[in-house]
């Protein structure tokens, strides 16, 4: 056989390794992708959001330290009419008169003037304040456990998109570059066999390879798809065409170099972060409750100043029934003032049967997040050592990798020629042309493998730097 044909039959074998030109496009990086995803991730900004709120709510929880204070001020115009007797103001549903007790009704009617001047502090809660504080600030931290725990989530999973879909185009030109050497051996098959050189036969089992190989390349374009469309997901983007960086099928980390992870790595760990603070929450508000307990010791303080349209000698029995005036001014200038001072001490005995059940309760909820901590833990450890695992065996598959192509390739070529010559049949052709899309497909997977295990093992110790370091 000529040197020609020799060259081609080389071409065809190295086919999938350069794949086809394409137009100059913006290259998405991984990086690019994390901080589009974080920023515009909904999830994310609603965590934010409650981030924020606890924040302000430590802030609303201090300033009920604060004294209330109240100010009123009223006009009102009607009569006084007294009467001795007891009553009841049941729900306030009763207005309050000042007068003497007539002895018989009458209709007259003035202005009257409140002004009032009210301050009441709990001065001494025993502990409920700081509790109260401590709660809010304890809500505060596991939001923002949460957070962060949403945030390394998310990057995973953006990460693993990003990497599933390069691997999905990867596979997609291992796929075009196995249909582009299918159809040059069936142009090749299909001369000879119109020259007799082969068996007309050949020709038919040739037009299935390349039948077999588009119905490849098809599945490889919805695997594509669905990995990009995963993609624009994890980025809150519409869905798009995106050109990645190559970079993570061109190179391994050096991080494949450095000791295996140890349980120590764990204990900061987002989610065990998370369910930490999640059981600081549970004993803040138990201490919380527990202080309920406890009496309060209050200082009030008023000060108040009247008018009335009626003068003081109005109703007296020998006073005459016309002492009062109707002018609105006459009624609502202050003329009389009183003060208060008190310290009140309050304590609700029974809240001591009350609380007793609730600080029960939340001691059991404390238990129960304990409980999770352990087996969240316990599965960590697991998965921990699974991923040393799986990284070792990705870098020995890439290590085997490029030496199941050559092999392939060199007994693609060898069959080739066999065939050509007449010394092999189409089967043989045919399994050597399989054989060499499958080791071509998992080089490409090879290198993407590697990337793939070293984020997992990220994942798993919650530390996304062990990935982004080697970038």
């Amino acid at each position: 056989m000529n040197t020609a044909k020799h060259l081609c039959l080389i071409l065809i074998a190295a086919g999938g390794l350069i794949p086809p030109a394409r137009g100059q496009t913006a290259v998405l990086t991984l990086q690019e992708a994390l901080q589009t995803g974080l920023q515009r991730y909904q999830s994310i900004q609603a965590k934010e959001s409650y981030v924020r709120a606890a924040a302000e709510n430590i802030s609303a929880v201090k300033r009920e330290y604060l004294p209330d204070l109240n100010l009123n001020a009223q006009n009102s115009y009607g009569t006084i009419n007294g009467q001795n007797g007891p009553f009841w103001g049941y729900k306030g549903w009763t207005t309050g008169a000042s007068g003497q007790p007539l002895p018989t009704q009458n209709w007259n009617a003035a202005f009257g003037g409140l002004y009032l001047a009210n301050i009441s502090w709990d001065l001494v809660t025993f502990g409920r304040q700081q509790a109260k504080v401590a709660l809010a600030k304890e809500q505060h931290a596991a939001n923002t456990a949460d957070l962060e725990q949403e945030r390394f989530e998310h990057q995973t999973r953006i990460a693993g998109a990003y990497l599933n879909l390069l691997a999905a185009q990867r596979l997609r030109a291992s796929m075009e570059a196995n249909l582009r050497r299918t159809e040059a051996l069936q142009r090749m098959i299909v001369t000879r066999a119109l020259n007799g050189l082969n068996a007309g036969v050949d020709s038919s089992i040739a037009n299935a390879e390349v039948s077999r190989a588009r119905l490849s390349l098809i599945d490889a374009q919805n695997y594509e798809a669905a990995q990009s469309n995963k993609l624009a997901e994890m980025m809150d983007v519409p869905p798009q065409s995106f050109t990645l960086d190559t970079f993570f099928v061109a190179r391994i980390p050096p991080e494949m170099m450095q000791p295996a992870a140890t349980d120590s790595v764990l204990k900061e760990q987002p989610l065990l972060r998370l369910y930490q603070h999640r059981i600081l929450l549970t004993e803040s508000n138990r201490r919380l409750i527990s202080r309920n307990v406890m009496p309060r010791l209050s200082l009030m303080g008023v000060l108040q100043t009247r008018g009335s349209g009626f003068a003081a000698d109005y109703g007296a029995a020998t006073a005459d029934k016309d002492h009062f005036s109707q002018a609105w001014w006459d009624g609502v200038h202050p003329t009389r003032t009183n003060y208060l001072l008190g310290l009140n001490l309050s304590w609700t005995v029974t809240d001591l049967l009350r609380t007793h059940a609730q600080v029960a309760r939340e001691t059991h909820h404390a238990a129960g997040l304990k409980h999770e901590y352990s087996q969240v833990y316990s599965r960590l450890q697991h998965q921990l050592q699974l991923a040393n695992e799986q990284l070792h065996n990705a870098v020995r598959k890439y290590a085997e990798a490029p030496l199941g192509v050559k092999a392939a390739a060199d007994a693609f070529l060898q069959k080739s020629t066999l065939y050509e010559n007449g010394l092999s049949n189409i089967a043989d052709l045919a399994q050597a042309l399989y054989n060499i899309n499958r080791a071509e497909t998992d080089r490409d997977l090879a290198y993407n493998g590697v990337w793939q295990a070293l984020l997992y093992k990220a994942a798993v110790t919650g530390d996304l730097n062990i990935f982004l370091n080697q970038l």
